[in-house]
């Protein structure tokens, strides 16, 4: 039996999926070179800004995405207008609830992000036409859920430092998910003020704690926003992981 292989250097592939480099690891790996053109016929590749919307809370869902690269962070707004943030997505996340008419959350670029967007009636039909697509979309779903309650636990239980710790964790462990050392580097994709809010934390104790970490040479930060992780494990340690 010939075996065809599904990677980036595949000449059956689209142009637009030989070179994307998360398409092994998001839901795209599932499909097949023919599955793949099929919906690269309704894909588009583009860029935002920091800041910038992709989708609002409780407006009908058009279309979904993959994530290339950035982070997008999840937010949910009160009726008196306050808003927590309560989640970020990274590389080669989807963004989008299939099947649903309307965003349960607000997404919006936390830095610059690359997405591949596809119309949602389209995306619906081959979910719908194709089970290794839906399961890989449970899939996902399953791990955000596994994700959330370990978050519920962070915010819950753990002390200021140990929150500070898990999330520049989060954050190394997703800037590149095939590292293979045990140290990473990384900018900040939020502000103080927003990792607080995600955290449930002051700006001046996010502030406090990150130079704490420093000062005991677990992290080292460069012009504020870059961050290097010597060992990883060290990291984990604090983090209470």
């Amino acid at each position: 039996m010939d075996f065809v292989r599904k990677d980036v250097h595949n000449s059956e592939l689209p142009v637009l999926c030989r070179s994307c480099e998360s398409r092994h690891r998001g839901i795209c790996g599932v499909l097949s070179p023919e599955q793949l053109v099929r919906l690269s016929r309704h894909s588009s590749r583009h860029g935002a800004g920091a800041g910038q919307e992709l989708s609002g809370e409780s407006l009908e869902t058009k279309s979904y995405s993959n994530i290339i690269s950035g982070v997008v962070k999840l937010s949910k707004m009160m009726a008196d207008g306050r808003q927590q943030i309560v989640g970020l997505q990274f590389a080669p996340d989807f963004l989008g609830r299939p099947l649903r008419q309307e965003n349960g959350v607000t997404a919006e670029a936390a830095t610059d992000v690359e997405l591949c967007s596809f119309p949602k009636a389209a995306m619906d039909r081959m979910i719908r036409e194709m089970p290794e697509l839906e399961h890989k979309l449970h899939e996902q779903t399953l791990n955000e859920l596994d994700e959330a309650r370990d978050w519920m636990l962070t915010l819950g239980r753990k002390t200021a430092s140990e929150k500070v710790a898990s999330f520049l964790l989060l954050i190394a462990t997703h800037a590149d998910p095939e590292l293979e050392t045990d140290c990473s580097d990384f900018d900040l994709p939020m502000s103080r003020g927003d990792i607080g809010d995600f955290l449930g934390l002051t700006i001046e104790t996010v502030s406090r704690q990150m130079t704490k970490l420093r000062k005991e040479g677990i992290i080292i930060i460069d012009h504020n926003r870059h961050v290097v992780v010597p060992d990883l494990s060290r990291l984990a340690d604090r983090a209470a992981i």
